[in-house]
């Protein structure tokens, strides 16, 4: 043991191959998802089943009356709390959802008073409630990064745009044991909510109640191999969760806790894992054969490493990539890649295939054997921290999950220094293609589809800004590099700077991703780019001639007077991010609010605009400084 050890310290080479093989058994242990458990009694209502502790029957073992639910036509169930009565929608492992209450029909909006709930003993307004709030005097709450998850109207269609929106996670303004009723105080007049379950963007309508048991009456409540768990919202409230390794709803009167495991690459239970492979007797004889060759290795290679040098250092680094396996396996929660199969989707990175090449590392477009379309990021590490921070990144960028950031779909490293993050490579190329010419024809993204883009652009920056701890920072926004529209012209953006920040120059002065927005919204407006573009529009803009900047596609002059008006406030927010955003005097969370309304009110500015600067004309700032735009 001590010489293996001592091998796993000094051999660099030979460490990819052990790390392979660690990813590989840390792949093989996740853990398997099961769907909730019935109750002892298989109580069901119609097509749902009832899971525990909820129960019809009063005799099925429960730990609370409160749990107790009523089945009506045996097609619709029914929860019971105090004077009223919820419909019940859907259950979730720590809750509940349920329709508002006495609601008749489809209605968007309910009084912010029907709900007539805040929180008891056991159930409480869970956070991942997102609201739709209505008709509100003070915008101050609403948050434009949650509007952009998917959030189904009352009728299963696309809920339109939203009033307001605001999700319960945020604590800045609506804390545990609110009700709705508190939004009253901002003048709102209705509400309606979406349970968005962590880690996804699509919203189910209705409200989600968690449910916990008393702490002072959980004694001996939970099974065996399951752990006691505080409620999030429910003040000394607890629920039994299994142990890793074990599926159940953890309650002793429930079904309990049972073993899982992986069988020959299938969810197995109880005691089927406890049964040998059929190639359990294949994998004995293989490994009587193999371990007297591998120890015969080890030791040749054992001796070779005694009379190699070491070169100073190289142990931590080396020590750093070994003690990394596991932060590798827990940030990439996706597909891990083999080094070959990258090689081989991107032509063995050939220069053709490149896409970027800046300070974020290099980004090359590749199609995998099944024939996705992918872009690797590859970036090279060069000490203990850089490899350290990277792999800190890797997990951020797994943990979120939102319709306007390339999906993540795996992860590679290859000879413990250079990390490979595999994005998806969308359809619809990048946006540059679309804003300019090709072979005399134009893609053509008319204004609706620009306002669009720049709004989403926008509040994907946002939502890493300020919806994300740490936050996380583009550095280097570019339609040419980072900025894909997928088949319905969506934005997919990619490149953020979560792996450059650990390695190599992460610690130089980056652009101002505000800074960097302005110019590409300068560039879709004009459907191009070029080196003095900034100068140019802003002397444009200040002598009055913005339609001379205004990509010829757009026809401007043939533009009703309200689009030509919402083209302005568009240029003018431009005009603002280029001159105050890399002094950090407005922030990326501003520009969204301003875009989301101007998308939804058209032709008006945004409050958050209108305030800022209010002493002072934009067009008097240009013309008094007009060298003092930052340029990095």
């Amino acid at each position: 043991m001590k010489i293996m050890f001592f091998f796993l310290k000094q051999q660099v080479h030979y460490k990819a191959m052990l790390l392979a093989l660690l990813l590989v058994s840390f792949t093989l242990s996740s853990r398997p998802v099961m769907s909730l458990v019935p109750n002892q009694c298989n109580d069901h209502c119609g097509t749902i089943q009832i899971p525990f502790p909820f129960h019809l029957n009063i005799s099925c073992p429960s730990i609370s009356t409160a749990f107790h639910l009523s089945c009506l036509n045996s097609t619709t169930l029914y929860l019971h709390i105090g004077f009223k009565t919820y419909r019940v929608l859907d259950f979730f492992s720590d809750g509940v959802l349920v329709d508002f209450p006495g609601t008749t029909g489809c209605r968007q909006y309910n009084d912010l008073n029907a709900f007539g709930f805040t929180k008891n003993d056991h159930f409480g307004i869970s956070g991942d409630n997102v609201l739709g709030l209505y008709d509100c005097e003070d915008s101050s709450l609403c948050k434009a990064a949650c509007e952009t998850n998917d959030l189904p109207g009352c009728d299963g269609n696309n809920g339109g745009s939203l009033g307001c929106c605001y999700p319960l996670s945020d604590h800045s303004i609506w804390h545990f044991g609110d009700g709705f009723s508190f939004f009253s105080k901002f003048g709102c007049r209705g509400f309606t909510s979406w349970v968005v379950s962590r880690g996804t963007n699509t919203g189910k309508r209705g409200v989600k109640l968690e449910w916990a048991i008393p702490r002072n009456i959980s004694d001996r409540i939970c099974a065996n191999n399951a752990d006691m768990v505080n409620a999030t919202t429910i003040e000394a409230g607890v629920r039994c969760l299994c142990k890793d390794g074990f599926v159940g709803d953890g309650f002793a009167k429930g079904a309990g806790c049972i073993k899982s495991c992986i069988k020959e690459g299938q969810e197995a239970y109880g005691k089927e894992c406890d049964r040998p492979n059929h190639s359990h007797k294949k994998l004995v004889i293989f490994a009587g054969v193999l371990a007297p060759i591998f120890i015969l290795v080890s030791f040749f290679l054992f001796l070779c490493i005694l009379k190699r040098p070491v070169k100073p250092g190289s142990f931590q680094l080396d020590q750093a990539r070994y003690n990394s396996t596991l932060s590798f396996r827990k940030g990439c929660r996706t597909r891990l890649f083999s080094y070959g199969e990258l090689d081989e989707a991107t032509r063995a990175f050939e220069d053709s295939q490149m896409l970027v090449n800046d300070k974020n590392g290099t980004i090359h477009a590749g199609i995998l054997s099944d024939g996705s379309h992918i872009a690797v990021q590859k970036v090279q590490c060069e000490t203990e921290r850089d490899l350290i921070d990277v792999l800190s990144r890797i997990e951020l960028i797994s943990s979120v999950v939102h319709r306007n950031l390339a999906r993540l779909v795996g992860c590679c490293i290859e000879s413990g220094s250079t990390v490979l993050v595999v994005y998806e490579y969308p359809a619809n190329g990048t946006l540059e293609k679309h804003l300019q010419y090709s072979k005399g024809q134009k893609f053509v993204l008319d204004w609706y589809k620009r306002l669009r883009i720049a709004t989403e652009i926008a509040s994907i920056l946002a939502y890493m800004q300020y919806e994300i701890a740490p936050p996380i920072f583009h550095h280097g926004l570019k339609s040419s590099d980072y900025v894909f529209l997928d088949v319905d012209f969506s934005v997919k953006v990619s490149g953020f700077a979560l792996l450059s920040l650990g390695c190599g120059d992460g610690h130089n002065n980056y652009e101002n991703d505000v800074y960097d927005f302005g110019l590409l919204l300068l560039e879709i407006i004009s459907g191009t780019k070029y080196t003095d573009m900034p100068t140019v529009a802003l002397e444009k803009i200040k002598s009055g001639k913005l339609e001379e900047i205004v990509d010829p596609s757009l026809y401007y002059h043939e533009q009703p007077i309200t689009r030509r008006e919402q083209i302005e406030i568009v240029a003018d927010i431009a005009t603002r991010c280029l001159l105050f955003g890399a002094d950090d005097k407005i922030g990326m969370i501003d520009v969204a609010k301003a875009l989301v309304y101007i998308a939804k009110e058209g032709n008006k500015k945004g409050p958050e605009f209108e305030e800022t600067f209010s002493n002072s004309s934009l067009l008097q700032m240009i013309s008094m400084s007009p060298d003092s735009i930052h340029v990095p």
